[in-house]
């Protein structure tokens, strides 16, 4: 058995030690941890990882600001001071309980068309107390539309004329309406609309309710402060 020599020993234990030492220098380079970095440019987002990453070219690690446009504030249209002309027909429905002294609108509903300056609905009441044919007739309403309204009331020129002496009759309505105010745009407005319409009242009896067919055009100026 040959005997190893204590030189040779020596050149071994040189070697495996060297060998351990670049084997725990490779496990070492091999634990280092590697870093992730986010890169930008414009809208595209890009994540690098690398023991040092580094952003390419054209790419920042700077997140760009977004811009944030504030939305507009919105506020009601006002209507300068002047004068307007109004002219539309309202059509729809009114409630009717009528008896030997007096005729009543409980209710009035009907939409507008034509020049009706944004307000094209319509509701009101009204009475008269017929003693002839053609008696006078009192009633008020409000005319409303995006956010706006009239006050509108017949003055004393305002009559409701039977086409019979006798229901069942077509009742017409003619006479003037003032604007008594106004809310939105049209508040403080005054003015004055001519009205024309008609009605038919059906029942032969009175003391009954019913519903009848309404139409009524307005016509005027409205002047606003």
């Amino acid at each position: 058995m040959k005997t190893i020599g204590k030189s040779t020993l020596a050149k071994a234990l040189i070697v495996i030690t060297a060998f351990g030492l670049v084997t725990a220098n490779t496990a070492v380079a091999n634990a280092v941890t590697k870093k992730t970095i986010t890169c930008y440019k414009g809208k595209i987002v890009k994540k690098v990882t690398a023991v040092s990453p580094k952003c390419p070219t054209g790419y920042t690690t700077k997140k760009p600001v977004v811009k944030v446009t504030p939305k507009p504030t919105t506020t009601p249209a006002k209507t300068t001071a002047g004068s307007f002309a109004f002219s539309g027909t309202f059509k729809g429905k009114m409630s009717i309980l009528w008896s030997d002294s007096d005729v009543r609108a409980t209710s009035v509903t009907a939409t507008g068309t034509g020049n009706v300056l944004g307000m094209d609905e319509l509701t009101g009441t009204g009475s008269a107390a017929p003693q002839n044919q053609c008696d006078a007739f009192d009633g008020s309403g409000v005319l409303s539309g995006g956010g706006n309204t009239l006050k509108v009331a017949f003055d004393s020129s305002a009559k409701a004329c039977a086409a019979d002496d006798a229901a069942p009759t077509t009742i017409t309505i003619t006479g003037n309406a003032t604007i008594t105010g106004g809310t939105g745009k049209y508040a403080g407005a005054t003015g004055t609309l001519k009205v024309t319409g008609s009605f038919a009242i059906k029942s032969k009896d009175a003391g009954f309710s019913e519903s009848a067919s309404l139409t009524l055009t307005l016509t005027g100026t409205i002047t606003t402060k």
